[in-house]
């Protein structure tokens, strides 16, 4: 028996179930690209910024805006870009393009979600649907006849959607699982890489600080004397 019949076997449900499955499968390949891109660059970007910042900030604001294509680059440079800020600014920026770059990785996580809570429950339906037209067309005197053998045949046939619909749920679960560890593994490299770049934007807004202090002995007057 080959997957068209399968499917023909299947009943009404199967046409849902391929929805889901198409829809399915074309978020995983889009998720699978975009990862493919950036999970062996961003530490590198990352280090490459950090690095720079410890020598000359413009440095490493250019290699952070090299690196536009990338989430990092752009988490980076949204704080790097800014001209003098204050450090309470600068952390703020940082933030912002966290969370703006993590729900860029966090896209199709709503769709898996839907097709992994619908595809039992379809698949569950096909198989119910079934069983109500196997067991509505079988009569007492027909029990130990050919038509009560058919009947079996009939449920056998129904259960195909329930299998269908968990192996949708299934693979649509695994990858699901997968994407998450992702962006669960690049919000622990945001948050390192920015209380590293933040760690030395203060001690530079520091240093700067005390050079451009004036100490008080220099600007008060003497008292004068009657």
């Amino acid at each position: 028996m080959n997957i068209t019949e399968l499917f023909a076997r299947g009943g009404i449900a199967m046409w849902p179930l391929l929805l889901l499955s198409v829809l399915a499968f074309g978020t995983i390949i889009e998720r699978i690209w975009f990862w493919s891109r950036i999970l062996t660059r961003e530490r590198e970007v990352a280090g490459r910024v950090i690095e720079a910042a410890r020598r000359e900030w413009s440095a490493a604001a250019e290699i952070a805006q090299r690196a536009n294509s990338l989430p990092m680059g752009r988490f980076l440079q949204a704080a790097l870009k800014l001209e003098t800020p204050d450090p309470e600014v600068f952390r703020l920026a940082l933030e912002t393009a966290a969370n703006e770059e993590l729900a860029t990785m966090r896209r199709g996580e709503k769709v898996l979600e839907a097709v992994i809570a619908l595809s039992p429950l379809l698949g569950l339906l096909g198989t119910v649907l079934g069983l109500i037209n196997s067991l509505g067309s079988i009569q007492l005197s027909d029990l130990g006849s050919d038509a009560a053998a058919g009947t079996a045949l009939g449920i056998g046939e129904a259960l195909i959607s329930t299998a269908a619909g968990l192996v949708i749920a299934i693979v649509g679960l695994a990858f699901f699982r997968l994407f998450q560890g992702f962006v669960f593994g690049q919000a622990k490299v945001f948050r390192q890489s920015g209380s590293e770049l933040e760690l030395l934007y203060r001690q530079a807004w520091a240093n700067r600080s005390d050079k451009d202090a004036v100490p008080l002995s220099a600007t008060a007057k003497p008292l004068e004397t009657p």
